[in-house]
């Protein structure tokens, strides 16, 4: 694995678990933000994290499957 989303409600963390998934996110973002990223510390939406997976996936990363989103009702 590569890349991470990790759910956080209708948004999604992004987390790099590995080298190659660093190196990606690194020519994708401004340098500022890659201290940021390499924490785990950024949150996306649900389009830009399906953009991602795409994009990512594409260039052969290993990725986590983005979670559905499903809401649960309470009686």
């Amino acid at each position: 694995m590569d890349l991470r989303l990790l759910a956080e409600g209708t948004s999604f963390r992004l987390v790099p678990t590995s080298v190659h998934g660093i190196l990606w996110l690194q020519t994708h973002f401004e340098s500022e933000h890659w201290e940021l990223l390499a924490e785990g510390h950024v949150i996306v939406n649900r389009s830009d994290a399906e953009t991602l997976m795409t994009d990512a996936s594409q260039a052969g990363l290993a990725l986590n499957p983005l979670p559905s989103l499903s809401q649960t009702q309470q009686a």
